[in-house]
């Protein structure tokens, strides 16, 4: 069973399309197949980006606290390192 497809119409601007055209010809596919994974390809990435800042945020505000801190493995941590001195 595929998966279900719509149809989605986007006006582009002259020069954007021209480059999809472009690209679409120079890689032997059509132009709906480079939009398509251009689409896909550039939302997985912000959404790779939104987790990386939710992670960073995350850090940022237990940065210091218990969730942050795991004594044990900073203790063995530290105990390696004196341990090769």
């Amino acid at each position: 069973m595929g998966s279900r497809t719509y149809n989605f119409h986007l006006p582009l601007p002259q020069e954007l399309h021209e480059m999809l055209r472009a690209e679409a010809e120079a890689s032997g596919e059509p132009a709906t197949t480079v939009a398509r994974t251009a689409l896909n390809d550039w939302l997985k990435s912000r959404r790779k980006e939104r987790r990386r800042a939710e992670i960073a945020a995350y850090a940022r505000e237990h940065a210091g606290t218990e969730v942050d801190l795991d004594r044990d493995l900073e203790a063995a941590g530290i105990e390696a390192v004196e341990a090769e001195s």
